[in-house]
């Protein structure tokens, strides 16, 4: 292809470069910056398949070698999910944040063991999402106690070693031993933004069942 006769170039310059070779030259720019700038071995979204490809676990993307890798962490996809990530990991943090023994006293009761529960796989037929259906039987909960759930991440917890494959459903509900479920590490979709009705909870006072249902977020 003759580069030099291009409109708007000059005799010997290599021609006008149009929106492809431009967008490779941006996106090698930025593959160059992110090997100076970033240490891969500090990225807890980076995995090795055993065909020696990389992946992004937190976009579900792969890539044949360090260089795509960092360019995709570059790109707006994964800039997004990280900022969603990183919301939802101060959403947990603030409900972790333990109360200060100057103004709260902290409550001892005495725990009566494990309630009973039972975890079903679910999946959308239509979208093909995966899921948990989650039912735990709570007979001698503490009058006025409503159970709680969170999920937390592997590096917060401090029974396991660390395994990024994973994170934690914990459910807690006085006087019962707080149980915890190893999930997937996968993105967890919002009860509130949720418009098809897989994702819900329901704690029924009368029966003392504690009910939730909650889908993984879809990336195809």
């Amino acid at each position: 292809m003759d580069y030099q006769n291009r409109v708007g170039s000059k005799f010997g310059g290599g021609g006008v470069a149009g929106a492809s070779e431009a967008n490779v030259d941006r996106r090698e720019r930025l593959r160059k910056l992110a090997l100076e700038t970033i240490d891969l071995a500090k990225d807890p979204y980076i995995l090795r398949n055993h065909l020696g490809s990389l992946e992004c676990r937190l976009c579900l993307t792969l890539h044949t070698n360090e260089g795509s890798y960092l360019a995709h962490t570059q790109g707006k996809k994964h800039q997004t999910n990280l900022a969603r990530r990183d919301a939802r990991d101060r959403k947990d943090q603030q409900l972790s944040i333990p109360p200060t023994q100057s103004n709260v006293p902290r409550k001892i009761f005495l725990k009566i063991g494990r309630p009973g529960y039972r975890v079903t796989k679910i999946r959308d037929p239509e979208t093909r999402r995966e899921g948990l259906l989650v039912l735990v039987h709570l007979p001698n909960i503490k009058e006025g106690v409503i159970p709680r759930r969170r999920f937390m991440s592997a590096w917060e917890q401090k029974k396991e070693p660390p395994n990024r494959a994973y994170q934690y459903l914990i459910v807690a509900a006085e006087p019962y031993e707080t149980i915890t479920f190893r999930i997937p590490a996968r993105e967890i979709e919002d009860e509130e933004e949720d418009a098809t009705g897989w994702n819900w909870s329901h704690w029924d006072p009368d029966t003392k069942q504690y009910n939730f249902q909650f889908m993984f977020r879809s990336h195809y």
